[in-house]
């Protein structure tokens, strides 16, 4: 679906790296699960570590297709710490840290591949020479830029859609997918408070011939990715979120 904010000349990026994970929120006691697709708020610091500065959330759209070779398990350790004081000889060291390593089982995406679109095509030489390292997820999740380059969308009344978020609204026309609540960002001005919204989190292909219509629904036009894979005479569509402005298509929850 087009709306008046999503852009028809974007810039596309394809960024691949090792292992990635996604943190769930609110979890920390044994395991930390991850998201299966990276969260609007990740996408979001991916951006500003390209450009090197926090970037203006108001108006950026993006969307992206997101896969994986699997899910694992790696087991990795935080180490809790406390002021301590010791003595030598009658005489006061200085404060020292001491405290307890604590296990915990993390899940980890094998072998991501992004393909992010954003409409800000004026972005390509900060993705061509980023900042900082390139990293999604956590900070030792090393990723790479396969390919950079802009890039004119297709619109079309046929598409299909897999491997993405699509807008909380999908639910009701897909049958399929899996609802999830995401932080959709993070707000500086207010020590990094998160705001969070629902998604579609599509895994399966889709066609847009699958999605139901109720009875005198006009027809949609979708966007389309031109260089994508064809399927059933089909390409690739695009599914465009914000950060921060008002959007009718997702459910959004504020967290003071």
């Amino acid at each position: 679906m087009i709306d008046k904010a999503a852009p028809t000349e974007v810039l596309k990026i394809v960024a691949e790296g090792p292992t990635t994970s996604f943190r769930y929120p609110h979890f920390a006691v044994g395991v930390q699960p991850t998201y299966e697709m990276p969260p609007p708020s990740t996408i979001y610091g991916h951006i500003c570590s390209a450009i090197g500065d926090l970037v203006d959330p108001r108006g950026v759209r993006f969307a992206y297709h997101f896969t994986h070779a699997g899910q694992v398990e790696d087991l990795e350790h935080v180490h809790v710490l406390s002021p301590s004081t010791g003595r030598l000889l009658g005489t006061a060291f200085p404060k020292v840290l001491e405290g307890n390593v604590n296990p915990f089982r993390r899940a980890l995406l094998f072998r991501p591949r992004l393909v992010l679109y954003l409409n800000r095509p004026e972005w390509e030489a900060a993705f061509r020479s980023p900042r900082y390292a390139v990293v999604l997820g956590r900070s030792q999740d090393l990723f790479t830029y396969t390919s950079v380059g802009r890039l004119a969308l297709e619109p079309t009344s046929q598409a299909y859609f897999e491997a993405t978020i699509a807008p909380y609204e999908m639910a009701r026309r897909t049958g399929r997918g899996v609802v999830v609540l995401m932080p959709r960002f993070l707000d500086g001005e207010r020590n990094r408070a998160p705001e969070f919204a629902r998604y579609v989190m599509l895994r399966d292909r889709i066609f847009s011939d699958d999605l139901v219509r109720l009875p005198g629904e006009a027809s949609e036009t979708y966007l389309t990715d031109p260089t994508a894979t064809v399927i059933r005479g089909r390409r690739l569509g695009l599914f465009f979120h914000s950060f921060l402005d008002e959007d009718s298509r997702a459910t959004n929850y504020s967290v003071a």
